[in-house]
């Protein structure tokens, strides 16, 4: 027990403060979508986790796997009336395609030239979705019709619905990360992040490992773009294929949070989700202001703590440690 509590003890309280959050949020619908929103971007963070996290593939081109999740379970919604649950599982299955097609042609990338060309490949999607009008309907955007509390189409009268889908989510994809992290495989992931030379001269497959993970990354990134697309009813080309909106947000979150950790993504989410939103509400008047007091903010946080949030729960660990002796 004392054990499970060292090792996953921030884990725990993060999953207990998650599930008691809505009994302290019953009256205030504006601070429960806050807390969606947070935990739809945590859920995305650690699905980079994944890559970016535990095998050192820094991508710049996640959010193309979010629109592929938004777009497919709108279009299918909105043309075929098929129920956006449905639609969740299709678009997952599409961007495990779009991974695997994506890994294989960047095998030979490594570093900054992998994080341009990911880049380029939602900035491909972005500009197909914005001139293939008569289907995505453009830089018009789509609009997903309301049907008011009907959870068979993904719809509900309360975010309370919301909060607890994004909540189930968030879980899925830490449970991933945590088997690949736990697991043989976390080991040879490892060994690719400090030294994917070596770790192919050791004999570990590096290009199969990758692949396979490419394809989990991109497959649940795309079920946070449907569960973000069914939340919001709207989006556009421009945000949902978004380089700062998506793609550095996510990464982002996990570095505040502490890269390739479990619960950095989380804690870097709940950090900048709610960051983000006071600043907008506080500084709104004088255009650009809340932008630059995020970005401060951002830097500050970095700077005083490059190993990010994780980090502190670490000296903390130490220094109980260390009193106890």
């Amino acid at each position: 027990m004392k054990t499970l509590l060292r090792r996953h003890g921030l884990a725990l309280l993060c999953a207990a403060l998650a599930i008691c959050l809505p009994l302290c949020m019953e009256d205030s619908d504006y601070a429960m979508r806050i807390a969606t929103m947070a935990l739809i971007f945590a859920a995305a963070s650690q699905c980079w986790n994944l890559s970016g996290g535990l095998a050192n593939q820094i991508s710049l081109g996640h959010a193309a796997f979010f629109g592929i999740g938004a777009y497919t379970s709108t279009l299918l919604y909105i043309h075929l009336e098929v129920s956006p649950w449905l639609g969740l599982v299709a678009g997952g299955m599409l961007a495990a395609v779009a991974a695997a097609m994506l890994s294989v042609i960047l095998s030979r990338l490594k570093g900054h030239y992998y994080a341009l060309a990911t880049l380029a490949f939602a900035e491909v999607l972005r500009v197909v979705a914005n001139s293939w009008s008569s289907v995505t309907g453009g830089p018009i955007g789509l609009t997903i019709p309301f049907k008011g509390d009907a959870p068979l189409a993904f719809q509900f009268s309360s975010p309370a619905g919301y909060y607890w889908i994004s909540l189930g989510l968030l879980a899925l994809c830490s449970l991933v990360f945590h088997r690949l992290a736990s697991g043989a495989s976390g080991y040879r992931l490892r060994a690719i992040r400090e030294n994917e030379v070596a770790a192919e001269v050791s004999g570990i497959d590096t290009f199969r490992l990758k692949l396979r993970l490419n394809v989990l990354s991109g497959a649940l990134m795309a079920m946070c773009g449907t569960v973000y697309a069914q939340f919001i009813y709207f989006f556009d080309p421009d945000s949902i294929f978004s380089l700062s909106g998506i793609s550095v947000k996510v990464a982002m979150m996990s570095i505040i949070g502490g890269l390739g950790t479990l619960p950095g993504p989380i804690l870097g989410a709940f950090f900048l989700v709610p960051l983000e939103e006071l600043s907008t509400s506080f500084f709104s008047d004088t255009a650009g202001l809340a932008q630059c007091v995020f970005g401060i903010v951002l830097i500050a946080a970095i700077l005083i703590q490059p190993r990010g949030l994780m980090a502190v729960w670490g000296l903390r660990h130490r220094f109980m440690k260390g009193a106890r002796t």
